[in-house]
């Protein structure tokens, strides 16, 4: 069983996390995309999870398919406070997602507030594979 460490420690193989989140603000949000084009949506938006390091107030980005509708992608994003959501909606990153995007989309995404109080993730996570 690996150990687990705060969320400000680094982790290594083997090392989860559990951590309290006080004034993290966090954004879930439903993406219909157009039909057929969740592939595309999902190829844009992984580009974005592999720039993420731009945005250093966005502290975590799950991306999801519902996997009985494959015209919806669904986003859960934190950022570290207000002051790193505001950066987040103004930074180039953003921006160019906002160009790629919207051509691949359906209706506008929904979007709810629900900030994040805890983070568990598990050791095995980050376990070397066998």
């Amino acid at each position: 069983m690996g150990e687990t460490l705060p969320v400000n420690e680094p982790l290594g193989p083997g090392v989860g996390v559990d951590a309290v989140l006080p004034g993290r603000i966090g954004l879930l949000v439903r993406v219909p995309v157009k039909p057929g084009m969740r592939a595309a949506a999902l190829d844009v938006l992984n580009r974005y999870v592999d720039d993420l390091d731009e945005e250093p107030g966005t502290e975590a980005f799950f991306l999801c398919v519902e996997p009985d509708d494959t015209d919806v992608v669904w986003l859960y994003e934190w950022f570290r406070d207000e002051e790193s959501l505001e950066a987040h909606r103004g930074a180039p990153l953003f921006a160019r997602l906002m160009a790629e995007l919207p051509d691949l989309v359906a209706d506008g995404p929904g979007i709810m507030r629900l900030d994040p109080l805890r983070l568990r993730m598990s050791p095995a996570l980050t376990a070397p594979s066998l």
